[in-house]
């Protein structure tokens, strides 16, 4: 059986259901890469220049981790969701540079893709550069795309009916009261919102365990992909009006929807010197000032230590808890 590798970064935590519906569908199967740790941080940033994002060094870390284990390594170069809204640059190189920064990795299935262009093109373009290497049935291809649609919106569905995060669904998790915590617990009902990408946030490398140390501090987390897509993009149109971004709902969307819904405190999660983030993030900053509610803004890169972080979520929950003490 052809085995296809998936690494463990990037798109994977919103796709995965997706892909890995799409290559069962023509017969093949999926090998993914380990969570992230400091050997698969080291291959990747041993191979990228200085100025690449942390996001991206991981990235190429997993295909390092993937390249003898797999007979062809699906990245794709997603450029737009649609509504000419686009994604960051770096998806739109990862191919590219794959290819060359680790020449022992297998054929890459690298289609580009673009809903702005339409479905047909979309057909094609996930055909000649993916299908095609597992059958000459165009039908059988339609099939699995139509699959790995259906595998998607039951994925998103799930997130947002069981209030189940990415990673969570992924894992087959049933559904959890974040809102909920135990009755012992000083930080009680502690309402937290955590908005940033998946890629960071539930990269437990890059977050140190951002989302468990939250909720063994006793907060309910909340997260974007437990909002409907529809109403993230129409509160991310309250706040910006028409989105540049195809990411730009999940943070300035899911930001003002959790401000509107009045929860204790948000904390906003970025690598550093991402560009597009802190634009996004400063407009949720700034509402989340003009109503007082608690915000923290996380900057991590592969320089930040455990310790600190620990102690400025402690301060901010301790400051959380105050604040709702005396409402």
């Amino acid at each position: 059986m052809v085995k296809v590798g998936i690494p463990r970064a990037l798109l994977y935590y919103q796709y995965y259901p997706a892909w890995k519906t799409f290559f069962e569908e023509l017969g093949a199967e999926i090998v993914v890469s380990q969570p992230t740790n400091q050997a698969i941080f080291a291959c990747g940033n041993e191979r990228a220049v200085a100025e690449t994002c942390l996001p991206v060094k991981i990235f190429f870390g997993h295909v390092i981790s993937l390249a003898d284990k797999c007979d062809y390594m699906f990245i794709p170069a997603v450029r737009s969701m649609g509504d000419k809204a686009y994604n960051c640059s770096k998806f739109l190189g990862l191919p590219d540079m794959s290819k060359a920064l680790v020449p022992e990795c297998p054929p890459i299935l690298d289609p580009e893709i673009d809903l702005n262009k339409g479905q047909r093109h979309l057909f094609q373009v996930i055909y000649n550069n993916v299908g095609r290497y597992f059958t000459s049935d165009k039908g059988k291809v339609k099939k699995a795309i139509e699959r790995s649609r259906e595998a998607s919106l039951a994925y998103r569905q799930r997130t947002c009916d069981e209030g189940l995060t990415w990673v969570e669904a992924i894992e087959g998790k049933q559904h959890h009261d974040h809102s909920q915590s135990s009755d012992s617990n000083p930080y009680k009902r502690l309402k937290v919102a955590v908005i940033g990408h998946p890629y960071v946030v539930y990269d437990d490398f890059v977050s140190h365990r951002l989302i468990s140390r939250l909720e063994s501090m006793g907060a309910g987390i909340f997260t974007p992909e437990q909002v409907p897509p529809e109403t993230l993009d129409m509160c991310m149109a309250r706040l910006v009006g028409k989105a540049h971004w195809s990411f730009e709902a999940e943070i300035v969307g899911a930001g003002e929807y959790y401000l509107e819904s009045g929860v204790d405190g948000i904390i906003s999660v970025a690598v550093f010197a991402c560009g597009p983030d802190s634009m996004m993030l400063d407009m949720v900053r700034h509402s989340a000032g003009n109503i007082g509610t608690p915000f923290l803004q996380l900057s991590l890169d592969e320089h930040t230590s455990a310790g600190g972080l620990i102690t400025r979520l402690e301060a901010f929950i301790d400051m959380v808890r105050r604040k709702k003490a005396c409402v």
